[in-house]
């Protein structure tokens, strides 16, 4: 049940965080954006290192690198990806993809799920189609390139969640830290090689910095929830961020949600019930 209440707060965290980065990147170059989330996803994760201890072990290095890597390519995508097409669609078929693969990577390495499960975890992932499914009348319908950035993204936004949770569970927050370290020195180096191509729009600094931070915060609930329950769970509630994304774009930008995807929020609620008594 910890593990459960830590992955849908770790949800809910990139959902909103994944928003406003969209957002930021409609107002600058994708990589400006990122040049500020990043660092302030960082301090973030600094400034938790006396709470929560940190460990920098040689598996904590090694992980926590793969995984701001990874994390780049993630930010990056994600946030381009959010920037050219509608959020309510493109946004599930990243987490779909980003979902699929840790559920394969925790079974294979021996994951056992009881009956509920077993028919909660596939809930969980129809959910997470469903509420990317079928485009209504006054729904946009994105184009190729995005669909691709979007798989993209939830392929990078994959290896993230998996390379932190290889990281031994004594380090703390060291492979969080070391993650984000990483993630922001090859943004800036991106950054810095490409300057003349970024344009001259500011970048949108409370949002994008706020991004960074819910990014932070969505990162430590996942890592605390992988430790205490199993990856394929958590990686799946965790994949249910759309439903925050959808309903903000929604709200704010007036994104029309379609009947399907409405149908898919009742089915993740579902899903969550019967994941609970697993």
């Amino acid at each position: 049940m910890i593990a459960l209440l830590l992955a849908l707060g770790s949800s809910l965290a990139y959902g909103c965080a994944d928003f406003l980065g969209g957002l930021g990147a409609r107002k600058a170059h994708v990589l400006r954006t990122v040049m500020v989330a990043a660092p302030a996803s960082l301090a973030v994760e600094l400034l938790l290192w006396p709470f929560l201890g940190a460990s920098f072990s040689s598996g904590a290095l090694l992980w926590g690198a793969a995984s701001g890597v990874a994390s780049a390519a993630a930010f990056a995508l994600l946030y381009r990806t959010l920037a050219i097409g509608p959020m309510n669609v493109l946004s599930p078929v990243t987490a779909l993809v980003s979902a699929v693969l840790p559920v394969g990577m925790g079974l294979l390495q021996g994951e056992r799920l009881g009956t509920v499960g077993v028919v909660g975890l596939p809930l969980a992932l129809m959910a997470v189609v469903l509420v990317s499914a079928g485009h209504g009348a006054g729904t946009a319908r994105p184009s190729r390139t995005a669909l691709l950035l979007a798989f993209g993204a939830g392929a990078a936004i994959a290896l993230q969640l998996i390379f932190l949770h290889q990281a031994p569970s004594d380090s703390g927050v060291a492979p969080l830290i070391v993650g984000r370290a990483v993630c922001s020195a090859v943004t800036l180096a991106a950054a810095g090689l490409t300057y003349r191509r970024l344009g001259p729009e500011r970048p949108a600094y409370a949002i994008s910095a706020t991004a960074g931070v819910l990014d932070a915060v969505a990162n430590l609930l996942f890592l605390l929830a992988a430790r205490s329950g199993d990856l394929a769970v958590v990686a799946v509630i965790t994949a249910l961020y759309p439903a925050g994304t959808v309903l903000l774009a929604r709200s704010v930008l007036a994104e029309r949600i379609h009947r399907g995807q409405l149908v898919g929020l009742g089915t993740a609620a579902v899903a969550v019930s019967l994941l609970a008594l697993t």
